[in-house]
């Protein structure tokens, strides 16, 4: 993923569904009758997302997670819902996880996720949070979780070797050979109602046995896998009350471990790692700071890192680059447009973006991207004219760094 001679382009993922798509996953979530027609229509519709970016100025490109179901518009978590129908152990149904009103506490040394509702970031934003015109959270349709009854296993060969495919004739149909695809990280898996396993540890290194299978198709394909896993960061608004560095280092080492695990053995320059804050359009005055997890993320054996720093809580964090030791080999993937704003960067604060980054690392090791997944976040003709920024402030930057 080094760039040569010229600042290569990315996203985090999601991108709009169509809404003959959306259409689509509605009717076979409710009523499937002709699971044919809506292959070809899937299939169809990799091709026109993965033409779509190559025309935006995008150089590694996806299937926009179009594998992923999404029914509405607005959806913030596709990139771990799709995960429920291609893990065995699990029964469906059970409760929103935005709708939980217990509070559950942590105590040093015994660090315990609590629910959303009492999330801190929420908690503290109460008024706006339960507001339906404060735009946050706004259209969005409950989605049950299921809880872990049984040993966790992966069901999803059909599904994964579907999303390869379409993928890859996509990449062929346009003589491109640069594609990725998401995959839920074991830590962000784990998260959900647990019945079955008797520790943390067990039930992270059953989601990272059973997730491993999902990374060695994508990756034997290939293409380059991206580790989806905002636990690593969104976790720390999910303890109450807040816990310190230390203890949350250590709750977190064990997710991290779990993911090495997994990905023991395979490419890393086909594995991309994702972190991020969570993709709703709060105020995450809770999120923690970019500082006290850096040396953490670089402990993932990633070739490259995706993480947030287009947003307005985080992007003077490009700092923290100045005092880490990035291996030579390794990217960084930095977001230069945010989800988290319908306002679209002018392409001169992205090249910007952009550059101070190349000036730290070096203009080799810098891809642009996005903070996060722009498919139900933002509307999709604002989600098209940032990816078209993103492209052209990394054609300014190209021009400033090789002259």
């Amino acid at each position: 993923m080094h760039n040569t001679d010229f600042i290569q382009t990315t996203h985090a993922g999601s991108l709009p569904r169509t809404p003959e798509l959306l259409a689509a996953n509605a009717a076979q979530a409710e009523n499937p009758s002709d699971p044919a027609a809506f292959e070809r229509l899937l299939a169809d519709s990799v091709v026109g997302i993965v033409a779509q970016q190559l025309d935006a100025g995008l150089t590694i490109v996806n299937d926009g997670e179009y594998g992923h179901t999404m029914t509405n518009s607005v959806d913030y978590g596709a990139w771990w819902n799709y995960s429920y129908s291609r893990l065995g152990g699990l029964t469906q149904g059970g409760v929103d996880r935005w709708q939980m009103t217990e509070k559950i506490r942590s105590e040093p040394g015994k660090i315990r996720l609590t629910t959303m509702r009492d999330r801190r970031d929420r908690v503290r934003f109460e008024e706006a949070y339960n507001d339906p015109n404060s735009f946050i959270l706004t259209g969005r349709k409950p989605v049950p979780q299921p809880t872990i009854t049984g040993p966790i296993t992966y069901i999803g060969q059909d599904a994964v070797r579907r999303d390869v495919t379409n993928l890859v004739a996509a990449l062929q149909a346009e003589d491109a050979t640069q594609g990725f695809l998401p995959a839920l990280s074991p830590g962000s898996a784990s998260r959900i109602a647990n019945e079955y396993y008797k520790t943390d540890e067990e039930l992270l290194y059953a989601c990272a046995d059973a997730m491993r299978e999902e990374y060695k198709a994508i990756i034997g394909a290939g293409l380059t896998v991206q580790i989806d896993d905002p636990s690593i960061a969104e976790n720390w608004d999910m303890i109450n009350p807040e816990p310190s560095v230390e203890d949350y280092l250590a709750f977190t080492k064990l997710r991290v471990e779990a993911l090495n695990y997994a990905i023991r053995d395979l490419p890393q320059e086909q594995i991309r790692f994702h972190l991020c804050w969570g993709s709703w359009h709060g105020p995450h005055t809770t999120d923690i700071p970019f500082r006290d997890l850096a040396d953490t993320m670089l402990s993932i054996n990633a070739g490259s890192y995706s993480f947030e720093a287009g947003n307005v809580r985080h992007e003077h964090e490009w700092k923290v680059w100045r005092d880490l030791d990035l291996p030579e080999d390794k990217v960084i993937v930095p977001g230069v447009v945010s989800h988290a704003t319908n306002v679209v960067e002018h392409p001169e604060l992205v090249a910007d973006r952009i550059e101070n980054f190349a000036r730290i690392v070096g203009r080799e090791r810098v891809v642009a991207s996005t903070d996060c997944g722009l498919g139900g976040r933002v509307h999709p003709q604002i989600a098209w004219a940032k990816l078209e920024s993103l492209a052209e402030g990394a054609k300014i930057a190209t021009e400033r760094l090789w002259g």
